[in-house]
């Protein structure tokens, strides 16, 4: 079975951030007959989905997310810091869900020679 492997950044009851490991798996589906089943994974009800770019050396300082929103990582590196300091990596192919939208929130920075280029998927009717 395909899992597909995914960090949440919430932020705790004291307005602290911290980062939790989480997955979604996957069901054979007819998706689209007759085309063969496919794996499927729940759906999410969301709410728009955009295009970010953040340019190489780009910071931005404590802040929180401005709603609960997947991050689907396409070119670039980041590295995001949460509030209880830990910090963690994210390149082409990786999927994080920020939904640490009070609190002191994360510092975000682009590491490396290129720009940060993800899609992002807000969450319908999520704050």
């Amino acid at each position: 079975m395909i899992i597909l492997k995914y960090d949440i950044l919430y932020t705790d009851g004291n307005g602290i951030s911290h980062f939790r490991a989480a997955n979604f798996s996957f069901t054979d589906t007819n998706f689209a007959p007759p085309a063969p089943p496919v794996g499927l994974s729940e759906f999410i009800d969301t709410g728009k989905m955009v295009f970010f770019s953040i340019p190489k050396g780009w910071f931005g300082d404590w802040h929180p997310a401005p709603m609960k929103q997947f991050f689907c990582c396409l070119n670039g590196e980041i590295e995001i810091v949460s509030g209880d300091g830990e910090k963690r990596r994210f390149r082409e192919g990786n999927v994080f869900l920020l939904e640490d939208t009070s609190g002191q929130g994360h510092t975000t920075r682009v590491v490396g020679d290129e720009a940060f280029v993800a899609a992002v998927v807000q969450l319908a009717n999520q704050k």
